[in-house]
């Protein structure tokens, strides 16, 4: 069973930045995808934010470009966001996903979800 463990959320200023981190522990699993998703105030959906495969190709929302960086540290099984220029719209619950390959398959976790708010 993999778990999750994300920290580095809280409040910051419009401008600021942050930096969040997810660590993925458990027994004899490996690691595909690392991501981060978020659920905005009002919306019931999670939204990607930024993904990074095993290999280095990462993604990112439209809204996340030019803002927020993406990283891994493949050997800890940690996955990282760095979001600069913070803005009161990027306030929301911020999930870390891993995806772990078992087999044939591809098994989605989840972090529990942290608070980031952008404020003044």
């Amino acid at each position: 069973q993999v778990q999750l463990v994300e920290s580095g959320g809280g409040l910051v200023q419009p401008g600021g930045s942050l930096r969040l981190s997810c660590v993925a522990s458990g027994s004899r699993f490996r690691i595909g995808a690392m991501g981060w998703y978020r659920q905005l105030p009002g919306k019931q959906q999670r939204e990607l934010v930024a993904v990074i495969s095993s290999t280095g190709f990462y993604n990112y929302a439209d809204s996340a470009k030019d803002r927020f960086t993406i990283s891994r540290d493949s050997a800890k099984n940690t996955v990282y966001l760095q979001m600069n220029s913070l803005k009161p719209e990027d306030t929301a619950l911020y999930y870390c996903n891993v995806e772990e390959l078992s087999g044939g398959a591809r098994l989605d976790h989840w972090g529990q979800g942290m608070q980031v708010t952008v404020s003044s």
